[in-house]
């Protein structure tokens, strides 16, 4: 990972969960600050999760995949496992 002026570049692969958890958030209506309970994180981590900035380990993709009532390779890839 490369940076610019000292901040940490983006791992494409969180920027692909991120990504993933924020359409499925909106689409589920679930609010950031719900996520960000459910995810123990507060909301602004949260969204530096959404945008790709900050990663999120397997216990807490398994909690936003409950929070969320989704697969959890719903948030780890686009193609179903099943």
């Amino acid at each position: 990972m490369g940076s610019v002026l000292g901040f940490p570049g983006i791992d494409p692969d969180d920027a692909a969960v991120g990504q993933r958890l924020k359409t499925w958030r909106e689409r589920r209506g679930v609010s950031i600050e719900d996520l960000a309970v459910a995810l123990d994180l507060p909301p602004e981590i949260a969204r530096r999760a959404e945008a790709g900035r900050a990663h999120l380990n397997s216990l807490q993709i398994n909690a936003a995949t409950l929070k969320l009532s989704l697969p959890v390779w719903a948030l780890v890839s686009d193609t179903r496992a099943y």
